[in-house]
């Protein structure tokens, strides 16, 4: 595995996470808007994406659309660094290849998820950060539990006061199974795509066939996704007592049940339409950004 490969995935996501973030925060809010309350008994401050955008930048700022952005960018670099590299080098070695030589889908899956487990454990600090951040807003539109933290190095210095070093690792298991639901799905469907749109003849040029393959793979992620998506952010921004446990969930199956039994099954889903507007950029962005870089670095290559 080239140690380029690692930084260059690393790289095309932190690219591609600017671009993204503000619409990461607006589906934080709305993931925790009326949370453990039934539809329509709660306040409502984000209503849909375009107006959130506006509550947002109306009551804490045009800046506080890019809250979170540091542990944002640290979590994209670790996580995409592994995937896509881990990813790459079974390409490259043949193992994601059925015995025509044509792209295995389950294949594609199996070693996508295997590089986001790695990643996403690996980073999941940054991602308690981030969210935690994110939460953050004016009294008038706060959601969820509000943390106290003002930057990223106050957040992992009050959390390991409270909490010790392995409270920076809480909800982990929450981001590990959403991001192997995230990255088998995404990798696996863009390798497929790429390879449908190619042999058919319906998509030719690299830097298109990169795009419309990123497209599709954002897409079926967004519907697999929203509900591990919904989960990891309440467990991750939920307070804690003097013991450490949560206030509101004692673990994965204990949040998955309290939402569909006080939300039904819509609270699984909320924040759908910011992730797929998200989502469905973000992939096309980072897996075109990291296949636009790996083509330049091989046209620097000296060949052999």
């Amino acid at each position: 595995m080239a140690t380029s490969d690692f930084v260059l995935g690393g790289v095309a996501a932190m690219g591609a996470g600017i671009v993204t973030n503000p619409v990461e925060v607006i589906k934080t809010r709305m993931q925790l808007q009326g949370e453990l309350a039934a539809r329509g008994s709660h306040a409502q401050p984000y209503k849909n994406v375009l107006q959130a955008f506006v509550t947002v930048a109306k009551n804490d700022g045009i800046l506080g659309l890019q809250k979170g952005l540091a542990p944002a960018l640290c979590f994209q670099f670790i996580i995409n660094s592994i995937r896509l590299s881990t990813y790459t080098h079974a390409v490259e070695k043949g193992w994601v290849h059925n015995k025509n030589g044509d792209i295995s889908f389950a294949r594609g899956m199996f070693w996508g998820a295997l590089g986001g487990v790695v990643g996403s454990y690996c980073a999941s600090p940054f991602f308690l950060i981030k969210t935690q951040l994110q939460s953050q807003a004016a009294k008038q539109i706060a959601v969820g539990y509000q943390h106290p933290h003002t930057s990223m190095s106050d957040a992992i210095r009050q959390i390991y006061r409270k909490s010790g070093f392995f409270g920076l690792w809480r909800g982990s298991m929450a981001s590990v199974s959403r991001a192997t639901v995230a990255s088998s799905v995404q990798i696996a469907t863009f390798g497929k795509a790429k390879c449908v749109l190619k042999d058919n003849g319906l998509v030719t040029q690299p830097t298109c066939l990169s795009f419309f393959s990123g497209l599709a793979a954002g897409s079926f992620v967004s519907v697999a996704v929203t509900p591990f998506d919904v989960i990891t952010t309440r467990l991750y921004n939920q307070g804690v007592d003097a013991q450490g446990r949560g206030l509101y969930y004692k673990g994965w199956l204990d949040c998955v049940a309290k939402i569909l039994r006080s939300e039904g099954f819509y609270g699984v889903y909320k924040g759908f339409w910011p992730i797929y507007l998200r989502m469905a950029p973000y992939s096309t962005l980072v897996l075109l950004f990291f296949e636009e870089l790996i083509a330049l670095r091989e046209s620097y290559a000296p060949h052999k």
